[in-house]
């Protein structure tokens, strides 16, 4: 079996920051040409050139994947700048948390549209490109909430539980053509998105078994692992990162 992904190009949403960047730097170290995708283009400028420093292949394309037509431009992009992509990795997501109540129709919106449309029409766009390959792997970002009712998570968690419904329904799909899908399921994880968390974040891990929170890092290996041959018998996975919470 083989970790190495030289001559792949890999497509990470939301690569800017946390568990992104992280998984655009891992699949990078492993000879991908990573094209990441984010809002902002200064830091979007800051992650190709660690990773063309350290040896790698990187380019960056700024997209807000609000809608099927942004999305479809970020395709067209990244293929233009990579060539046809071979790993897909939807990581791109907001997670506002509050009461029901008071969730205003257009925060909803916007929630589905970045959390499940946009990795809905990103394999609309390169999926069916992947299966006339007969090759290609696809990783979507979900979290523990998915599945796990937690007070102010039900937006989130909601648009979570889709994505992990659709990497079922595309493994089905497209896995008979060669291109695996699974998915992820973070746990508490320190990235600059939870530090609104303060110390809730802390105390939501301690309940796992592992008593503590995630490095982006650990969820890229997870990532990692997922898009190379290593997995290569694993389709259709939501793979719990999340130090045992879930088990508890």
């Amino acid at each position: 079996m083989s970790a190495d992904l030289s001559g792949s190009t890999a497509l990470v949403t939301g690569g800017t920051s946390g568990i992104g960047r992280a998984t655009a730097t891992t699949l990078a170290g492993l000879g991908a040409h990573v094209v990441l995708s984010g809002r902002d283009a200064a830091r979007g400028a800051e992650v190709v050139s660690a990773i063309r420093e350290a040896g790698g292949k990187a380019d960056f394309v700024a997209a807000d994947l609000t809608d099927a037509a942004s999305v479809r431009a970020l395709a067209d992009r990244a293929r233009e700048a990579g060539g046809h992509i071979d790993v897909l990795v939807n990581n791109a997501g907001i997670f506002p948390t509050g009461p029901t109540a008071s969730t205003a129709e257009a925060e909803y919106d916007r929630v589905y549209a970045i959390n499940v449309k946009a990795p809905f029409y990103l394999v609309a766009e390169l999926a069916p490109e992947m299966a006339a390959r007969g090759r290609g792997a696809i990783v979507n970002v979900s979290t523990m909430v998915a599945t796990r009712g937690m007070t102010g998570m039900a937006l989130y968690g909601s648009s979570k539980a889709a994505v992990e419904l659709l990497t079922k329904a595309w493994a089905a799909e497209f896995g008979p053509s060669g291109v695996r899908v699974n998915a992820v399921s973070p746990g508490p994880t320190r990235t600059e998105g939870t530090a609104a968390f303060g110390d809730g974040l802390d105390e939501l891990a301690a309940a796992g078994p592992a008593g503590r929170v995630a490095s982006p890092s650990e969820i890229a290996a997870a990532i990692a692992f997922l898009v190379t041959d290593d997995s290569s018998f694993v389709q259709g996975a939501i793979v719990p990162v999340d130090g045992g919470r879930l088990a508890v």
